[in-house]
């Protein structure tokens, strides 16, 4: 599209630029953008664009600003548009598919990405940069696709290898993940520390204590120079191979170093846990502030991390109409805009409610349910049901001592999870969930359902029967329907038909781990 012509109004500034290069018109566009001056800034990028038509600049500061304004259908036409002649310019294609992931609309951000990779080869920065934002974006397949394209050109940087292995874990092609895996560490001698140890220890369940991976452990834990973090990872996998083994002892000898190093740098607060729980307790009932939702419910499964919330989102998304949306993350960051927001007004919560609800219908399938399986969404239940009346809450909970082992094995790459390495910490989390559970379930009885792992693990069939006519699901036969990508720790073990062998398991580490039997035993 041509930019259409400065207003009169901004003629002197830009006669003040007349004759200069046109480094000089994008720095004084630039800088008045920076004082805040975005008219300003949009009649001097505009006017760029008309003297200087093969600038990309002048349009990337056009669109920058249109969508700062919140002109979001002209910002979307300014890139597209220099798009159409210029489509394997990357910053444009980058800006447009943030734009478009901010409206929702992924499906269309991921046919973005692909059409620049489509029109020739680029850089391995630039391949990982777009691999990077496909991945934050719950894109994975996407995101492997460019990175399997790359690396069928013929790009040899170890980093793009290692990105497709851990993209590769997550879609459950775990054969590729070795194989990437393999190219990086015989590459690059710092290829270890970009999350490989972890990652070849959650691609199967070790049975052959000579199995090669563990002397790859022991061998990473001997170099010079290992950084703390992968230091600590790699016993974090060393106590799960030994844990497979079911050599318990070891098993807790090196979760207990893992454990020790990752809590001594936590950031979590027990007093502040504390103190947002009694809050939450005491707070008055909110009133719906919008309607329910027309065509459509989003479903939220909740619990504390590591009680099935993966395995049961992954199961129900397999219900025609379902979409199961992974752990958006979304609802923390509207809680606390909405905290700020003046009281009595409904707008900030529409605006609210549109944003979240566009980032979790997106763009890529029709679909009547959407889940966000975000764990501690717990906390949010009173403000989900004040945003959508209709949403549905179902809550996980699992033996407490089973849940504590399961957290403790874990290494969380999110500080929110900064609990988990210590068991105490984790007995109060397990606690004050379980009090908040039963406070939503008394103020909400007909929004909010718990189910307990051990039930679904033992009777999967019929649980689920049972939760999907709650929920108002079409009766289907949904076992083979296949798993979408898995983000979380439970990568493998959602995958795998369902087991009963995690229900009890605390029994075989209490002797080692005496604080487990602290936890209250239910």
């Amino acid at each position: 599209m041509t930019p259409s012509p400065p207003a009169r109004a901004w003629k002197p500034l830009l006669e003040t630029l007349a004759g200069a290069p046109e480094a000089a018109w994008l720095e004084r566009g630039r800088a008045l953008q920076r004082e805040g001056d975005v008219a300003a800034a949009m009649a001097v990028f505009a006017e760029a664009a008309i003297r200087f038509p093969d600038s990309g600049d002048a349009r990337l500061g056009m669109a920058g600003l249109c969508w700062q304004s919140g002109q979001r259908a002209q910002a979307e036409a300014v890139l597209r548009a220099w798009l159409d002649g210029h489509p394997g310019h990357a910053a444009a294609t980058f800006l447009l598919v943030q734009c478009l992931r901010e409206e929702g609309r992924l499906q269309a951000a991921a046919d973005a990405m692909h059409r620049l990779f489509g029109h020739g080869p680029h850089d391995a920065d630039t391949v990982i940069q777009a691999v990077e934002m496909l991945d934050d974006y719950g894109r994975q397949a996407d995101a492997a696709a460019i990175c399997e394209q790359a690396i069928a050109a013929g790009a040899e940087d170890p980093r793009l290898h290692a990105y497709a292995g851990m993209l590769a874990l997550q879609l459950g092609q775990f054969e590729r993940v070795r194989e990437r895996y393999a190219y990086a560490l015989a590459r690059n001698g710092q290829a270890v520390e970009w999350n490989i140890p972890l990652g070849l220890a959650s691609l199967q369940r070790y049975r052959d204590p000579r199995h090669p991976d563990l002397a790859f452990f022991h061998e990473v834990l001997q170099r010079p120079g290992l950084s703390e973090r992968t230091r600590t990872a790699t016993m974090f996998a060393l106590g799960k191979a030994h844990d497979d083994l079911e050599d318990f002892r070891q098993a807790a000898d090196w979760l207990r170093q893992a454990n020790a190093r990752a809590h001594a740098g936590s950031t979590w607060s027990r007093k502040r846990w504390r103190r947002s729980i009694e809050a939450l307790l005491a707070a008055p009932p909110r009133a719906p502030a919008l309607p329910p939702s027309e065509g459509w419910a989003p479903l939220f499964v909740v619990g504390v991390p590591r009680s099935g919330t993966t395995l049961l989102a992954e199961r129900l998304s397999r219900y025609p109409g379902v979409r199961n949306r992974g752990e958006l993350g979304w609802l923390q960051v509207l809680a606390q805009r909405l905290s700020l927001a003046p009281p009595g007004q409904r707008a900030p919560f529409e605006a609210a409610a549109a944003q979240y609800a566009a980032q979790l219908r997106q763009d890529d399938a029709d679909g009547r349910w959407f889940i966000d399986k975000q764990p501690l969404n717990l906390l949010h239940v009173g403000l989900i049901l004040a945003l959508w009346p209709n949403a549905r809450i179902i809550h996980c909970e699992r033996h407490a001592r089973d849940t504590a082992l399961s957290l403790w094995f874990q290494s969380f790459h999110d500080p929110a999870h900064d609990y988990a390495y210590d068991l105490g910490e984790i007995a109060t989390v397990i606690q004050d969930c379980r009090r908040l559970a039963a406070h939503w379930r008394q103020r909400h009885p007909d929004a909010f359902r718990t189910i307990h792992y051990e039930a679904l693990v033992g009777s999967p069939e019929d649980e689920l029967g049972k939760l999907a006519h709650w929920l108002g699901l079409p009766e289907a036969d949904a076992a083979d329907a296949p798993a979408g990508s898995i983000g979380t720790a439970s990568v493998w073990q959602a995958r795998q038909p369902v087991y009963t062998r995690s229900v009890g398991r605390w029994r075989h580490y209490a002797a080692y781990l005496p604080e487990l039997l602290k936890i209250p035993d239910a």
